[in-house]
């Protein structure tokens, strides 16, 4: 499984005002939960904390976790970040998909240990996303607007009710 070639900075620059809340709305909270596949296929959902520098999405762990073996074996993975207290979701519910790519050069985790203050040894991979979903309710709609390489931002609208969903002009 080869690489999206499409990175954080990227979608930033397609996207800034989407890029800039959903930044946000990781940085409300350390810790959030990232979705590997494991060995099997079946799912692993394990905490984490996603780094924004430099332009990109930074995902640092733990040497030899399930996690990074995981993402080793099968970059796939799915991250939500942390929904926080009662219901209200703070600014919706965010979630990035995409594909982890290993950085192994030792200068470019040399240099990212000392920007991060985070020591050595660690596994580092940097998000390659596929999709970026938020979603939340607007009076009494739920809303997802979503994002995806080579396609355009779209906006969908669903209320509590039979009537079908529709897109946002």
């Amino acid at each position: 499984m080869g690489d999206t070639g499409t990175t954080w900075s990227a979608f930033e620059a397609a996207e800034p005002e989407f890029a800039a809340i959903v930044r946000e709305r990781f940085g409300q909270y350390t810790h959030h939960a990232l979705a590997t596949l494991r060995k099997d296929g079946s799912p692993r959902l394990s905490g984490i904390e996603a780094d924004f520098r430099g332009g990109e999405l930074w995902l640092g762990m733990m040497p030899s976790s399930r996690k990074a073996l995981d993402l080793r074996r099968d970059p796939r993975f799915a991250l939500l970040a942390n929904p926080g207290a009662g219901t209200d979701m703070g600014g919706g519910d965010v979630r990035i998909s995409g594909r982890a790519v290993e950085i192994t050069d030792p200068e470019a985790l040399d240099r990212y240990a000392a920007e991060a203050g985070e020591p050595q040894p660690f596994h580092l991979f940097r998000v390659e996303p596929t999709e970026i979903v938020r979603t939340w309710v607007d009076g009494e709609e739920i809303v997802f607007r979503s994002w995806a390489p080579g396609r355009p931002t779209r906006t969908i609208r669903r209320g509590n009710d039979d009537s079908p969903p529709r897109e946002d002009a």
